[in-house]
């Protein structure tokens, strides 16, 4: 159905000063939005207050620069924060994936004035979502929403767009577009604008209240200063694609921690323990401690490789040329390569080392396993494992195309 809810936002937004605040925040908001994670997703109830709460915080601010009032936290600070969030709930830890896509979209290309409205925006509390893939198209990566200019200098946008995660949620909507000379560019459009219509029809098996549904634009129109382009973000070398990358891949590291968690929990409380084991609760049974231990180390290597991943991102982005960008994106994508494989692994793990019951519909345990299945369908690592290789091998750069 078409939305109807008005979209709030704080009055005044917090700010966050530095890293630390942004880590202690996040770890405080994931303790929270835990306690709530099944059941919203049973009711599949769309996570309004949460992400008001987190706007009213600054976290969502976080990556604004300090020359505009932010606190340009690291990109390792910025995919803990995401970690910290999915292992919570990673429906809450996907919406905002977009919004700090499109803040770093102004960052690398938008005007001084751009820059200035729209981190004014931010930090007080708005949200961008998402109007990017599309569904009608013969491969995911071709756009063919329009964005025409008009006589007045100003343009209209025409076009329909799928998988529009945190659009329901958000104040400012940036839409993928191909101008009148084939080039891409966003524009950011506000949620009421005249012709925009945002349709809550996600009904995948996972991530459920995300709300990734439908943009419709009809005749759109966008005045010239709200338009940005894109297009020019992959003439040099560019972190947008790395960025990007390593948040999907600490929210899937995240539903990995999650699972775990709650497998251990369940092992501790509800799991009876084998006949032939000879203990007297499921917790002692050597065979179950020795699986623990493996997944373990699975999900402590993919903490360890996304937290590389923003290391390399932040050392590129002090000394940024295409080897060093090439350099944080094979990073990212080898963290995101192993993170997809944790968090299917361990989300199906769950109900082997915990047993009969935890399969209950009643327990909802396998909302980890329908997250990490729908999450990981993102994009293909097959591709990320042949851009590795060819850089190990080759020493070939990977390609400059936003998603890697």
């Amino acid at each position: 159905m078409a939305v109807s809810r008005s979209v709030g936002t704080a009055s005044t937004a917090g700010l966050v000063c530095d890293d630390a605040e942004a880590l202690e925040l996040a770890a405080r908001f994931a303790e929270r939005f835990a306690a709530g994670a099944a059941e919203r997703d049973r009711e599949r109830r769309i996570p309004y207050a949460e992400l008001d709460a987190l706007s009213a915080s600054g976290l969502l601010g976080i990556t604004v620069p300090r020359s505009h009032g932010g606190a340009e936290v690291s990109a390792r600070t910025l995919v803990e924060v995401f970690r910290l969030l999915a292992a919570a709930d990673p429906n809450i830890a996907q919406i905002p994936q977009s919004h700090f896509a499109y803040v770093n979209v102004l960052r690398e290309n938008g005007t001084a004035q751009q820059r200035q409205f729209f981190f004014g925006e931010v930090l007080a509390g708005k949200r961008f979502g998402n109007a990017q893939s599309e569904a009608g198209s013969r491969t995911v990566q071709e756009i063919q929403t329009r964005l025409v200019s008009t006589v007045d200098g100003d343009f209209v946008l025409q076009g329909t767009k799928a998988y529009s995660t945190g659009a329901l949620l958000a104040q400012w909507i940036p839409v993928l577009a191909k101008d009148d000379r084939d080039r891409l560019q966003v524009a950011y459009v506000p949620q009421d604008a005249p012709g925009l219509t945002v349709v809550d029809d996600w009904a995948g098996m996972g991530q459920r209240t995300t709300a990734s549904g439908t943009v419709q634009l009809d005749q759109v129109r966008v005045p010239a200063d709200r338009v940005v382009p894109h297009h020019l973000t992959f003439d040099r070398p560019q972190l947008h694609g790395a960025l990007a990358q390593a948040l999907h891949a600490a929210i899937d590291v995240g539903i990995a921690g999650g699972a775990l968690a709650d497998a251990v929990e369940f092992v501790r409380t509800r799991s009876r323990p084998w006949g032939e084991s000879g203990v007297r609760t499921a917790a002692e049974d050597p065979l179950t401690i020795q699986r623990f231990g493996e997944l373990a180390v699975r999900l402590r290597a993919a903490e360890a490789l996304l937290d590389k991943a923003g290391e390399a991102i932040d050392a590129a982005r002090g000394d940024l040329n295409a080897e060093s960008a090439g350099a944080a994106s094979i990073a990212v994508a080898t963290a995101k390569v192993f993170a997809d494989g944790v968090a299917v692994e361990l989300s199906s793990a769950l109900f082997e080392v915990s047993g009969t019951r935890s399969s209950l519909d009643t327990a909802n345990l396998h909302r980890h396993w329908r997250n990490a299945r729908t999450h990981t369908l993102h994009d293909p690592v097959r591709w990320k494992i042949q851009h590795i290789g060819r850089y190990v091998l080759n020493g070939a750069l990977p390609p400059r195309h936003g998603q890697i």
